[in-house]
């Protein structure tokens, strides 16, 4: 069945920094059915920090795109009866209409934030604060655009199509939609990172990669029933709408 889609939007100025993590640490944070997606050895957590524009419904009828909305990410990655797809464990935006929609249509853990994101130069300064949830960087990239190789690190963290959120109690998923990652290695001067979780330590130099973006959309949320999950690939045929 071809899904609803219920949100279209560009992801820019996008950066990716990963940790390794214990999957048993992860384990104990994620709902019964969803299991740590371990790959090269080791469980990830992700911060992806990004500016969302564009952002409007997927109706038949126009309405007036939202004004851009920075939303910084601390996710991971995991499967559910072996379908690979992500798990968020924070949002933060700025936006309350998106934090509220967030909670409200998938059960994602939005939370309001406070949020400064400058482009200087080639590079981007990103600082977002949330309760006690803080992170301030600033990024760059450091080599040419490349689309991630199947099989490589960058391909198993970045190209996923497919997230689960937990909402009322119930196990959700969404389909998500855009063309393929072109990234770039990345250096980052990160001067706050206050965004770890309980039992989980962002320790070490994180895997760094940047993108322009993508074009995204995205489905409305559905129970999951394991018989009907399968594997999504990217789109080869969403473009940016002008």
């Amino acid at each position: 069945m071809a899904p609803h889609w219920l949100i279209e939007q560009r992801w820019d100025r996008m950066l990716f920094a990963h940790w390794r993590v214990d999957p048993a640490a992860l384990k104990r944070l994620l709902p019964c059915g969803a299991e740590p997606d371990v790959g090269f050895g080791s469980a990830w957590v992700g911060i992806v920090a990004f500016v969302m524009t564009g952002t409007r419904a997927v109706l038949p009828l126009h309405f007036p795109a939202l004004p851009p909305i920075p939303e910084l990410n601390l996710r991971t990655y995991v499967r559910v009866d072996g379908v690979p797809g992500v798990w968020f464990l924070s949002l933060d935006a700025t936006s309350p209409l998106f934090v509220n929609a967030g909670h409200a249509l998938y059960g994602l853990n939005y939370r309001r934030a406070r949020m400064l994101v400058v482009a200087d130069c080639g590079s981007t300064y990103y600082a977002s604060v949330s309760g006690g949830a803080a992170f301030v960087a600033r990024y760059r990239p450091v080599a040419a655009p490349e689309s991630p190789a199947p099989g490589s690190l960058a391909h198993f963290l970045v190209e996923r199509y497919r997230f689960f959120a937990k909402r009322h109690g119930t196990l959700m998923t969404a389909e998500v939609e855009h063309e393929p990652w072109r990234l770039q290695a990345a250096e980052a001067e990160i001067a706050v990172n206050r965004m770890a979780v309980r039992g989980l330590a962002l320790d070490g130099e994180p895997v760094l990669h940047v993108s322009a973006g993508v074009q995204a959309r995205i489905s409305a949320p559905e129970r999951v029933v394991p018989a009907r999950l399968s594997p999504i690939r990217a789109s080869a045929t969403l473009r940016r709408r002008r």
